[in-house]
């Protein structure tokens, strides 16, 4: 309300200084010049308001997603890339206006936390699959995220639908060649600059722990070393 009240004083300055000439038979020359400078008073009053609103805009107005909480992880990977995802998501979920996280890697689901539509319960959690978009595998081509600010102003929202029905605004991070981070929000044009940096630096540190290396066991150093040679030679 606040941000409003030089706008509403501006605008009962400026109409009653009107009516008051409108009203008044005869003026003054002193009158004329406080006529003038009340209407610039007004004036000025009027435009920071309209500057104030451009400063500080009105902050999306968030939702409720539809769905339940959830915390669903693939029991099929390391403990290390298990607590390496655990703590990525929560991470996100704290830090940022996330709701929802699917991560997806290898054509699998690995990780699906926050808010999240019900699953068909004739399907088991290991038969729920995502079915690759156009908006996915234009990410994953590029390797650059894809930010929607408000998904239902895209024709390609309906492949989101492993997300909240109502899931306001989505941000499509590869993690590699391999598959991507996939966040809701419940708030339209809600994520800045530095939420997305801050998700691209997570999603590369998960780049490294996914990875097929990383998996390999560190062996002793296998390299051949040559056989003493004994003193006759």
């Amino acid at each position: 309300m606040i941000r409003y009240l030089p706008l509403i004083v501006g605008i009962i300055g400026g109409t009653a200084l009107f009516i008051n000439r409108l009203l008044t038979p005869m003026l003054t020359e002193s009158q004329s010049r406080s006529d003038a400078m009340g209407i610039l008073e007004s004036a000025i009053l009027i435009l920071i308001a309209l500057l104030w609103q451009q400063v500080q805009p009105k902050p999306p107005e968030s939702v409720q997603l539809v769905g339940a909480e959830v915390f669903e992880i693939d029991p099929s990977l390391t403990p290390n890339q298990q607590a390496e995802l655990a703590w990525a998501s929560h991470t996100l979920l704290t830090n940022t206006i996330t709701k929802s996280i699917v991560i997806w890697y290898d054509d699998r689901i690995l990780l699906r936390r926050g808010i999240m539509p019900k699953q068909d319960q004739s399907k088991s959690k290991n038969e729920s699959k995502i079915e690759p978009g156009a908006i996915l595998a234009r990410s994953l081509k590029t390797q650059k995220p894809t930010y929607l600010v408000k998904l239902a102003l895209y024709p390609g929202r309906l492949e989101f639908d492993y997300l909240p029905e109502n899931t306001q605004g989505v941000i499509v991070q590869p993690i590699d060649e391999r598959g991507a981070i996939i966040l809701g929000a419940n708030a339209p044009r809600s994520y800045t600059k530095q939420d997305e940096n801050w998700i691209a630096a997570i999603a590369a540190k998960l780049a490294y722990s996914l990875s097929d290396q990383n998996d390999l066991v560190e062996q002793p150093n296998s390299i051949a070393q040559p056989e003493p040679r004994s003193a006759d030679d």
